[in-house]
């Protein structure tokens, strides 16, 4: 674990997302919960990360894998309690790892008591001025033309003939920021957190929460991108930005330096950076890595824009290759001995780089996305509201395989809610644990590594062949080489040294493709 003791400990960080449905499984019924967690923490302080991050675990109909929130005040039986929440943060604590949770700002479930009243006190009520309810522009039509991200319309019309906004599932209500109850609410709910001891918030859509005037119509349908980075009405609108200067304070009101950091999928790196100024958030997802191709001119672009946009606002880069919304980096980068080879070397890239790593629970294994689930087993609302055609996200939130053997390879008693692949036996925790060249010895010595040679705030690039990246960071001179040929490191001149961390095997100063390696 890196020293994370002093101020803006998030500024270098590596921080481990935990999707709690899929981790652990504390109480054998089949899904990830808290006493999961709990029961893992020295697993993931001997990983070396700084910090957690947890998916929601708050009470909801899990209609989108919980992040469709009935209460933000509480647990879901599911995942346990709230007295199973605040062992395990003590526990985290103790082990020297903060606790960083998800908030969902833009919607709540339907099932929330708000959303509720506002179906049962009907139009013009104060009730539905929580929510974006409209009446029709055009008899029986919806109120304009959004998409939402999980296909289909973003309004759904209720009995009395008005139709509310979601630009997710239709159980997911899009709130109205513009209201005072709402603004309101959500600090009440940072302030409940932070009270029991979370070191910070992951803001989910913290590009969506506010939208244009008038809701204006794009001019004709198309799907809503979540992930990409058009500009639209409904993300990434300025007023975001007045929110965030409201929860600041708070955060700062706090002792031991608390933290946000927000999902913003906009469209240039000048936009991100909007929301890590200095009366805002602390840090902002940078998933240009996470989209890039594996090559190095690719990432050369990505690594540079980001340190260069980010250093206007004294604000660290915040970087991301898997998470629980986008297919594992293995399977992107080709699948099998290459992709796993090509992931290796990108995450120990990412290491090396200046600011704070984010991990996805699994990657640390070397864990592939899982292309093959049943129909039948498919959860993700994307794949019911596209009529099966678009299979979701489900294939990389497979439970994690912690023994070699058993029903569930150690995930819990009683199985897993989505099956696993009978070979990740060969990549359980259990079978990785000690064996030299492991995925999971390889994060383990690359943590050791980057905390005794902590990044600095810059790189300097050394020159190599095309496809090959070389930068010095500290006293860490990293190396990768994107391509299909095996490099000597003489060819790079300045790389003299001894080999601290390597990806894959290097004999005789010959860097083999896909591979990066630290020289200290």
């Amino acid at each position: 674990m890196s020293d994370t003791t002093g101020q803006e400990w998030w500024r270098t960080a590596v921080i481990y997302q935990v999707y709690p449905r899929s981790f652990a499984d504390g109480n054998g019924d089949g899904t990830g919960d808290l006493k999961g967690v709990r029961d893992r923490i020295p697993y993931l302080a001997d990983l070396g990360i700084d910090a957690i991050w947890l998916s929601p675990f708050y009470t909801s109909p899990l209609n989108d894998g919980g992040y469709d929130v009935a209460d933000f005040r509480d647990v879901d039986p599911r995942f346990g309690t709230l007295a199973d929440f605040d062992a395990m943060v003590a526990d985290a604590h103790a082990a020297g790892l903060r606790v960083i949770v998800d908030i969902v700002p833009n919607h709540s479930s339907s099932e929330h008591k708000w959303f509720k009243e506002a179906l049962a006190a009907g139009p013009g009520s104060p009730e539905r001025e929580r929510y974006l309810f409209r009446d029709s522009t055009v008899e029986g039509e919806p109120p304009n033309d959004w998409q939402s991200v999980f296909h289909g319309s973003a309004w759904t019309r209720v009995e009395d003939g008005q139709w509310y906004l979601h630009l997710f599932d239709s159980t997911q209500p899009d709130f109205n920021w513009e209201h005072e109850d709402v603004r309101a609410e959500f600090l009440d709910i940072l302030r409940f957190w932070l009270d029991r001891g979370v070191d910070g918030f992951r803001i989910d859509v913290a590009h969506g929460m506010v939208k244009e005037a008038g809701l204006p119509a794009l001019g004709a349908p198309q799907t809503i991108e979540m992930l990409g980075t058009t500009k639209a009405p409904y993300f990434d609108v300025d007023g975001v930005h007045d929110i965030y200067r409201t929860w600041r304070p708070v955060l700062d009101s706090y002792p031991g330096d608390r933290m946000a950091v927000a999902e913003a999928w906009v469209e240039s790196p000048e936009r991100r950076a909007m929301y890590v100024r200095h009366d805002e958030l602390h840090q902002a997802f940078n998933f240009d890595l996470l989209l890039a191709d594996f090559a190095a001119a690719d990432y050369r672009k990505v690594i540079d824009a980001e340190l260069a946009i980010n250093a206007t606002v004294g604000a660290p880069a915040t970087w991301v290759l898997s998470n629980h919304d986008r297919p594992r980096h293995v399977t992107r980068y080709g699948d099998g001995e290459a992709g796993l080879a090509r992931a290796r070397a990108a995450s120990l890239l990412m290491l090396a780089l200046p600011g704070s790593a984010y991990v996805y629970q699994g990657e640390e294994l070397g864990l592939n996305e899982v292309l093959d689930l049943p129909d039948e087993v498919l959860d993700d609302p994307t794949w019911k509201r596209s009529g099966g055609t678009d299979r979701g996200r489900d294939g990389c939130r497979v439970p994690l395989p912690w023994k070699s053997t058993g029903e569930s390879l150690g995930f819990g008693t009683g199985g897993s809610w989505l099956p696993q692949p009978a070979f990740w036996s060969r990549l359980s925790a259990e079978a990785q644990d000690g064996v030299a060249g492991s995925t999971l010895e390889l994060y383990r010595a690359a943590l050791r590594a980057r905390r005794e040679h902590l990044p600095s705030d810059a790189i300097t690039w050394l020159d190599g062949p095309a496809d090959v990246l070389a930068f010095s960071n500290g006293s860490i001179r990293c190396v990768t080489n994107f391509g299909e040929t095996p490099v000597a490191l003489t060819e790079l001149g300045t790389l003299e040294g001894d080999i601290l961390v390597s990806s894959g095997p290097v004999a005789e100063g010959v860097l083999p493709a896909n591979t990066t390696v630290w020289i200290g």
